[in-house]
């Protein structure tokens, strides 16, 4: 069945904004999955002085959704100040487009993801932030969980109550996802996202995922 995409999304994927690389930037970073087979990558220039984004390009690995999505997410942030682009929710993006459909709400996040890890590491290189050892709680955790899509509902899998557990023991990492019978299909997808997202992280020794239909049996 074709996804239906709205106006906006269509003129953004066709005629996208702001493609490309910046010669001159002082702020990059490369976003995605291989597990959802969408990528992204930005560069900006950032006025150190005034910390306004004052240009920025993107380049895309991926479908008509993360095309529009980064196309639309640059025109968004150009002119901001960093700050403010930093407390960007991830559907800004498909809510500028007037909507995305459910399978590819995560573009969404890949795009504003993107823009926050380049401001990320813009800020590392002129010491505004140091890159301290994360320590990896509960709530942090979670923060993480909210940036995996549940491909079905569009939802993150924190707020559409797929985790019923979580614990952290030392350095080491186990969650159990609760799904309905007929999204076992999503399984390998959403395990595979939630191991690339925490081992991005750089803190955790190991990392189980186990994933259990409503059922009770473990997919």
């Amino acid at each position: 069945m074709a996804l239906k995409y709205t106006k906006e999304t269509i003129e953004h994927f066709t005629k996208p904004h702001n493609l490309g690389t910046l010669e001159n930037h002082n702020a990059e970073a490369t976003e995605g999955s291989p597990a959802c087979g969408d990528m992204v990558n930005y560069t900006l220039q950032i006025n150190p002085e005034t910390l306004i984004i004052e240009d920025i390009r993107f380049r895309s690995y991926g479908c008509a959704s993360n095309i529009a999505t980064a196309s639309i997410a640059t025109d968004i942030v150009k002119g901001r100040h960093i700050d403010e682009v930093k407390k960007m929710g991830t559907s800004e993006a498909a809510s500028k487009l007037g909507g995305l459909p459910p399978v590819k709400m995560h573009c969404s996040v890949l795009a504003i993801n993107g823009i926050k890890a380049a401001i990320r590491e813009f800020e590392k290189k002129i010491g505004r932030i140091v890159d301290e050892q994360r320590v990896l709680t509960e709530k942090a955790l979670k923060n993480i969980l909210k940036d995996i899509i549940h491909p079905k509902h569009g939802i993150n899998i924190i707020d559409n109550n797929n985790v019923t557990r979580i614990k952290i023991e030392g350095q080491n990492v186990y969650i159990v996802i609760e799904l309905e019978p007929d999204e076992e299909m999503f399984a390998p997808n959403i395990r595979e996202e939630i191991q690339e997202h925490l081992e991005a992280m750089k803190c955790s020794h190991e990392i189980m995922v186990k994933i259990e239909s409503k059922t009770g049996q473990f997919i």
